[in-house]
């Protein structure tokens, strides 16, 4: 590999690790915040969500601007604000700056993680050069997710909660700097310049209003008309969304004819209820890890080491066996898995056993996640032409992180109310807080359950040899 396609992989790479990593480091770092900063339970899981909303709402867009105005001009535009955002972020001294700088970020991380792909399938010759660096790219992010509450527990403990973000700062500006030399320019000069600005601020905007309906619903109650609001409007501005997807924009973003695939339409329903379900799982074992338990921040970390393995594992053998049995099996069986481990993890309780209430069950969701999210994207691309492969996986990972700010928001209201109202009867703190979080897990459960409904009577029965070219595709990153 010369040096110029060895520079390529390694910014690309290093860019891809460092913005998933930003969805979960956070993580073990919610109580020093909640300490830090005075936010409530409620409001506590903005931190999450301004980064995944922005992040998942301007994906499509970030994709479409390198396209357009230069794959190497927009890739280190959003390093230098990913870092700037995350400079922002580490000197918050107020909850509102947190949560505007962690959506800056999201903003960033929309335009440097599907611009960093672009630079690789353009960069990189087709055939197994091209198939081993997107493999790799691939990996990077699979370990920035997984390593994400292990670095976010040391650095927590070690240095404080504000060097979670204070990290990406030198690695961001510098990535930026070496990219502005290193990477060929790129652009689609065949493409009519046409963003779609008001779908992805329609888009975006509609779903933070949803779930800023669904949080205010701990305060204001969901009869009030505070919350109901918030909800309606947001879902106004969704439905705009849809008709300037389907009738207005000359170049949507989300071209809803795409759904015509039944299998695209279930994929993405079923990795937005796996989102719903996991994002919630990381943030109350988290919290309660750290504020019942009384682990420290990496003793936490540490404890989400055996799930990252498991996910790792899972996925492994996914990628082995789909093509061999079938996507529709393997996600039936791990999303069952999934749910039998969030419910196992109801009965966690304030002097309950590490090994068994926490490591077991968290090791069969770890399973569950690892079988389920490689045979659902190949099972999305199967519907689609082979020239919208890329728009069908770019839209899987919307639903993901669509699905796991819904469910986060959804989740953290009937936990926090539950806790409330047996702080009211006169429970002890910890107890109360405990059958929240068991209470979340449960409904949890309940949606990774319906996503193996939807996997076995939405998922048509696709042809081996299309699945495999589909799968080839995916690896290739096309």
């Amino acid at each position: 590999m010369n040096k110029h396609l060895r520079a390529t992989l390694i910014l690309s790479c290093l860019a891809q690790f460092m913005v998933i990593l930003d969805v979960s480091v956070v993580n073990v770092a919610l109580p020093s915040i909640h300490t830090a900063l005075g936010f409530s339970e409620a409001d506590l899981q903005w931190v999450v969500n301004a980064y995944t909303v922005t992040f998942a709402g301007f994906l499509l867009l970030g994709g479409r601007a390198a396209d357009l105005l230069g794959r190497r001009r927009v890739f280190v535009a959003g390093l230098v604000l990913f870092g700037a955002a995350s400079l922002a972020g580490g000197l918050a001294q107020s909850q509102l700056e947190l949560i505007v700088a962690r959506a800056a970020q999201g903003l960033g991380g929309a335009v440097i993680a599907p611009a960093s792909l672009s630079i690789l399938t353009t960069t990189f010759p087709e055939g197994p050069s091209r198939n081993r660096a997107v493999g790799i790219w691939g990996a990077m992010g699979g370990a920035g997710g997984s390593a994400g509450v292990l670095l976010g527990g040391a650095l927590t403990q070690a240095l404080g909660w504000r060097w979670i973000l204070f990290i990406n700062v030198p690695i961001a500006l510098g990535a930026a700097l070496a990219s502005a030399r290193l990477l060929a320019e790129g652009r689609d000069h065949s493409a009519t310049r046409n963003f779609d600005l008001s779908g992805a601020l329609t888009g975006t905007l509609g779903l933070s209003l949803l779930v800023l309906g669904i949080v205010r619903t701990d305060v204001a109650g969901w009869g009030s008309a505070q919350a109901l609001g918030a909800i309606a409007a947001g879902v106004a501005l969704l439905g705009a969304f849809l008709v300037i997807e389907a009738r207005l924009a000359r170049h949507p973003l989300m071209p809803l004819r795409i759904y015509r695939s039944r299998a695209l339409s279930a994929s993405n329903a079923i990795v937005l209820l796996i989102g719903a379900a996991t994002f919630a799982m990381w943030f109350f074992l988290s919290l309660y890890l750290q504020q019942v338990r009384g682990y420290s921040a990496l003793q936490a970390g540490l404890s989400f080491l055996p799930m990252t393995l498991f996910i790792a594992g899972g996925a492994v053998f996914a990628s082995r066996v789909a093509i061999r049995i079938g996507t529709r099996p393997l996600l039936v069986v791990g999303l069952l898995a999934q749910a039998a481990g969030l419910l196992l993890l109801t009965r966690i309780s304030v002097s309950g056993s590490w090994f068994a209430d926490v490591l077991v069950p968290s090791v069969l969701v770890a399973i569950g996640i690892g079988l389920s999210f490689v045979p659902v994207t190949i099972s999305a691309v199967a519907g689609v032409d082979p020239h919208e492969a890329g728009l069908a996986s770019g839209l899987v990972n919307t639903s993901r992180l669509v699905g796991g700010a819904l469910g986060l928001a959804v989740l953290t209201a009937l936990a926090t109310s539950h806790t409330n109202h047996l702080l009211a009867s006169g429970d002890a703190v910890h107890a109360a807080l405990t059958s929240g979080f068991d209470l979340s897990f449960g409904v949890a459960a309940v949606i990774s359950a319906a996503g193996a409904v939807v996997a076995l009577v939405g998922l048509p029965r696709v042809k081996r040899e299309v699945m495999a070219a589909r799968a080839a595709t995916v690896a290739a990153g096309d």
